[in-house]
């Protein structure tokens, strides 16, 4: 059973994974064209995350890999005003026939000018809509500098994660 992690090309994704990985920030500049698996491991178990692009033509098969999968993790760009109405009305397609898969929703880029704060993300994305059934989690997070260890945000992300693999094993 998987992770899949999705969102709008250009959210952060491939940075997330790299830094959830090592511990340590590396920045992806390339979108990921296709598709990007990684496998972390942890003291209590394995994590495969499966990460599909974001761009238009690649997320028509987001829907196809959703059954599969223990858990959505969905990154947003908080400092992307102008593209979160695209993130909200897509993350709501994704989940709407599947009320119980939970889902960890990383506004993201949090250190950039701009960005909007947590309660505005919640609000722009409308997470209360969807559903007192499912497990719903929004965390704040940012990869700094390159080659320096990852945020707190980022070790609580991995935690949380590692938290909901477990108990929906």
């Amino acid at each position: 059973k998987q992770i899949l992690v999705l969102g709008l090309d250009g959210a952060g994704k491939t940075s997330i994974l790299h830094s959830l990985a090592t511990n340590h920030v590396k920045r992806s500049v390339a979108p990921t064209e296709g598709f990007n698996a990684i496998c972390i491991n942890t003291e209590e178990s394995q994590m495969e995350f499966l990460e599909i692009g974001g761009s238009e033509s690649l997320r028509s098969y987001w829907k196809m890999y959703l059954p599969k999968v223990l858990l959505l993790v969905y990154v947003v760009d908080s400092a992307d005003h102008a593209r979160l109405p695209m993130a909200k009305q897509l993350l709501h397609q994704l989940i709407q026939n599947n009320s119980t898969l939970p889902v960890v929703v990383l506004a993201n880029k949090q250190d950039l000018e701009g960005a909007y704060c947590i309660t505005d993300i919640h609000d722009a994305l409308a997470l209360s809509d969807l559903g007192d059934e499912r497990k719903m989690f929004l965390i704040g997070t940012h990869v700094a500098e390159d080659g320096s260890e990852i945020s707190s945000s980022m070790k609580d992300a991995k935690e949380l994660i590692g938290q909901l693999v477990l108990e929906t094993q």
